[in-house]
């Protein structure tokens, strides 16, 4: 029971008072008419429209958990890449909530991330689970992902044909999550997302607007492990997260 209202108050603190069964609601495409995003890869209450250049048919879902297994299943053992033949050992997607107002998009998979399947799950990924913890929130309410899905060989930065291989399935899935916020932890991802070769020391502590969603750049949790002392930073823009998506910092215990 516990669970259930912990849940039910999680969707009250963001202003719903209600539910439906209509698979109009969970695609929540009213509300992305309302902020002027009928041009995104998302044209009707049912309907998912591949980025151009995957020749691939249009694919059909009814919820955001279909259009995500959609996605996965076009990406298929992916081999539009290079890095299939350079020590990949599998696909990693993305993990967490279809219906998440909030995302993260990092960089690419690690090592531990590479093993597991999962993103960030190693050190870095750790991290991020208790930045998300103390914005009130659960990892399993959050998307995460990447945008390279495949571990690129000692972790060097994705190249220009990776990006352009991988950065579609990545704007698919933030187009069938449809979140409010959407947080680029680290220089690759901000720079991809904002399309600027502005360094991370700029871009973050401002808010941009990407697909409908507020786009907040931030320091990734590895830069954080290795420099501390930017962590002050990283929760400043954590907190504009927090106030783009209406909440407010929790309270501490016992206050």
């Amino acid at each position: 029971m516990s669970d259930l209202t912990d849940h039910l108050r999680f969707y009250q603190d963001l202003g719903v008072a209600g539910v439906s069964r209509d698979p109009k609601w969970r695609a929540r495409i009213d509300s992305r008419r309302e902020r002027g995003a009928e041009d995104q890869p998302v044209r009707d209450d049912a309907t998912l429209v591949p980025e151009a250049g995957l020749g691939q048919p249009v694919t059909i879902a009814r919820s955001a958990a279909e259009a995500l297994a959609a996605i996965r299943e076009d990406l298929g053992d992916c081999t539009r890449c290079k890095l299939h033949t350079q020590g990949r050992r599998q696909i990693v997607f993305g993990v967490g909530s279809p219906d998440a107002e909030l995302m993260f998009v990092g960089e690419a998979p690690g090592a531990d991330e590479d093993v597991q399947g999962i993103p960030f799950v190693g050190r870095a990924g750790q991290l991020l689970t208790k930045m998300i913890e103390a914005m009130g929130l659960r990892r399993d309410e959050v998307y995460i992902a990447n945008v390279i899905k495949c571990r690129p060989p000692g972790n060097r930065n994705p190249e220009p044909d990776e990006i352009a291989s991988c950065e579609p399935f990545l704007i698919r899935q933030i187009a069938a999550i449809n979140p409010k916020v959407i947080v680029a932890l680290g220089a690759f991802a901000a720079k991809t997302l904002t399309k600027t070769d502005a360094p991370i020391s700029r871009l973050r502590g401002r808010a941009f607007e990407y697909a409908g969603a507020t786009l907040i750049p931030t320091f990734h949790p590895s830069f954080l492990l290795r420099s501390p002392g930017y962590k002050r930073e990283a929760w400043e823009d954590l907190k504009k997260a927090l106030a783009a998506l209406g909440r407010e910092l929790p309270r501490p215990a016992g206050s």
